[in-house]
């Protein structure tokens, strides 16, 4: 679809195929938003970004001086040498009073393996909880989780966004809406872990035994495990007298880590939403935030060691079963990010998607989206900045809503979802960076590619090496005609699980919940897994259950995933997306603890089926800090 020079397509195609007009009042709101539209710059020696393929060699109007990315200098005469290293560069032409160029070499596709063929578990990390957890999971049971997955053949374990929100109460719960993607929450650190909490101290202890009691129930209590987190981080951190690794790691994070920090202890005076503080902490580089940072220094000190606890403890966990992050699509308009990026985001718009056969009204997902042409006038660093943030100590990345990279769904603030329109982005360069952080991380990208996808977006996709994501429920064919480059699943947190479709519960709880609940969703769901599974409509659940595996294990997808709700036979999903306050949505811990999963013959079994498929084993993970 044609865009106009505010990069906005004025039409689109929607879900069923049908094509939408968007009005130009719709279209005036978007523009507004923007602003003045980017210039067309002459050549790219006159734009601030050329991202290039490695072993592409370019003319040059004049000579130059390139600054590599390790520092190191070279002259240029005539074109740009075909041999130059992939990453971030700098070209200063010799004859033109212009700024440098921003040189982005990329490999042009993301690490795959050939022959790549393995499976993993999807896990909600906060729903996965041992005895020792203080009412929901943290790191120390994603560790013992991964040695478990990696004993039952599991090449890869995928986990819901563990990025940072607000330190204050009420705790955010959705992962998809964090304050920053760059910054980890401390809610998953494992206390008993922590440096000097080994001595026994008996306040630690009294702690550890409430939060323990917490587990108790199966509703997850954010607020409580905050409390109790919190206090016993101040009672740590009160006795914490330094660590060279620590040192070492705030010089490595830098002026991005301590503005988090100040941010972090800004929201403990003034509240979660930076946009309703006094007027003079609203703006991170202005001369107020600078004297409360060195008033505030110790508390911002605290909050970059948590970053480092944090960091460590994730280390750990990675250490015997590559993990897959989950990148969120965006942040809270009031948080971390949005603080430190205010310029370049349009604060009056929120990220969502049109209509379509399962959200006839558009969906709106309360988070602000950039401006693509001033997130290519600071080249592209919060986004390099995110993707490399979200690859540290991993094997993989999933991107969440994927075509994102492509087009955004815009949708005015207060405004109906379908009074939207699509907004273009520069995806070539966008993927370009992709490519080289996953290359750097020997890291598969998987893209979820889920909802109204255009045509030609899956097999740019498959050109970069950005895996497909197949679920069972939206396929028309069966899994052994799944594409080579995917990752194929049943269902995903936001969709009914496979037990809850076939004994009903799911339906049963949108009914209860005074939902409006989806009967031919779930009529379709149920009757695509008789015909996949081969089993007759009363079989018990655990048999359909094994049987549709069984059916999955066929695919020639690269990575086959099952979710630990499939191996606890959870009906339960993690988030009903109309539930609204109805439904405690991310807030459902699994009806099997840590320990009863490592001796359940079931986990057992679907692992046993699906790792009669593995050809390959991905590579342990280094545990680099930086």
């Amino acid at each position: 679809m044609s865009a106009d020079a505010w990069g906005i397509d004025g039409t689109y195609e929607d879900a069923a195929g049908a094509l939408r007009h968007i009005s130009e009042e719709d279209l005036q709101i978007l523009r507004s938003a923007i602003g003045q539209p980017p210039k067309m710059s002459g050549s790219w020696f006159e734009d601030c970004v050329k991202v290039v393929r490695v072993g592409q060699s370019i003319p040059l109007p004049s000579s130059a001086e390139l600054t590599l990315e390790d520092g190191t200098f070279r002259k240029i005469q005539d074109c740009l040498p075909h041999d130059l290293p992939i990453g971030y560069h700098s070209l200063q032409l010799k004859k033109k009073s212009s700024s440098p160029v921003q040189v982005i070499v990329s490999p042009g596709r993301c690490h795959f393996p050939p022959g790549l063929r393995i499976w993993g578990w999807n896990a909600q990390l906060y729903a996965t909880r041992s005895r020792d957890s203080w009412g929901m999971g943290d790191l120390a049971d994603l560790r013992r989780l991964t040695r478990w997955a990696q004993s039952l053949g599991a090449g890869l374990m995928l986990i819901n966004p563990l990025d940072a929100v607000p330190p204050v109460t009420p705790q955010e719960a959705s992962p998809y809406s964090p304050s920053s993607r760059r910054y980890l929450n401390p809610l998953y650190l494992r206390i008993e872990e922590l440096p000097n909490a080994s001595e026994r101290h008996p306040e630690i202890q009294r702690l550890a035994n409430v939060g323990r009691a917490l587990s108790e129930t199966r509703l997850i209590d954010r607020d409580e495990v905050f409390r109790l987190k919190q206090e016993a981080f101040s009672l740590l951190w009160a006795r914490f007298t330094g660590d060279p690794d620590f040192d070492q790691f705030l010089v490595t994070e830098g002026e991005a880590l301590h503005t988090f920090g100040v941010f972090s202890v800004l929201v403990e005076r003034h509240g979660a939403d930076w946009r309703e503080w006094p007027t003079q902490y609203r703006r991170p580089d202005c001369e107020a935030v600078r004297i409360f940072a060195r008033t505030e220094s110790n508390r911002v000190r605290f909050h970059q060691w948590l970053q480092w606890l944090l960091n460590r403890q994730l280390a750990g966990a990675a250490q015997s079963c590559p993990l897959m992050q989950d990148l969120p699509i965006g942040f809270s308009r009031g948080g971390a990010d949005a603080w430190v990026w205010q310029d370049l985001i349009a604060a009056e718009m929120s990220i969502g998607a049109p209509p379509d056969l399962y959200n006839t009204d558009g969906q709106d997902w309360g988070l602000p989206p950039f401006i693509p042409h001033k997130l290519r006038a600071v080249r592209y660093e919060p986004f390099i900045q995110t993707i490399r943030a979200a690859l540290r100590h991993a094997g993989g990345l999933r991107i969440d809503h994927v075509m994102g990279l492509f087009r955004l769904w815009w949708v005015p603030r207060g405004g109906a979802a379908k009074h939207g329109a699509y907004v273009r982005y520069p995806v070539d360069d966008l993927l370009a960076i992709i490519a080289i952080e996953s290359q750097r991380a020997k890291a598969l990208v998987v893209g979820e590619d889920l909802g109204t996808v255009e045509a030609g977006v899956r097999e740019t996709l498959a050109d970069h090496n950005v895996l497909s994501y197949r679920l069972l429920w939206f396929e028309e064919e069966p899994p052994s005609a799944y594409p080579v480059k995917a990752l194929a699943a049943i269902t995903t947190h936001d969709l009914p699980t496979l037990a809850g479709i076939w004994t009903g519960a799911d339906l049963d709880t949108q009914r209860q919940m005074g939902l409006r609940a989806d009967t031919s969703a779930n009529e379709k769901f149920r009757d695509k897994l008789v015909k996949i599974s081969g089993v007759s409509t009363n079989a018990d659940v655990m048999l359909a259950t094994t049987k549709t595996f069984e059916q999955l294990a066929l695919a020639p997808s690269a990575i086959v995933m099952a979710t630990m709700e499939a191996a606890c036979v959870a009906t339960d999903r993690p988030n009903m997306p109309t539930g609204g306050d109805r439904y405690p949505n991310w807030s459902i811990a699994l009806p099997l603890s840590l320990e009863q999963l490592e001796t359940s013959e079931h986990a057992r079994t679907l692992a046993g089926i699906l790792s009669r498929r593995n050809t390959f084993v991905l590579p342990e993970v280094s545990s680099h800090a930086g």
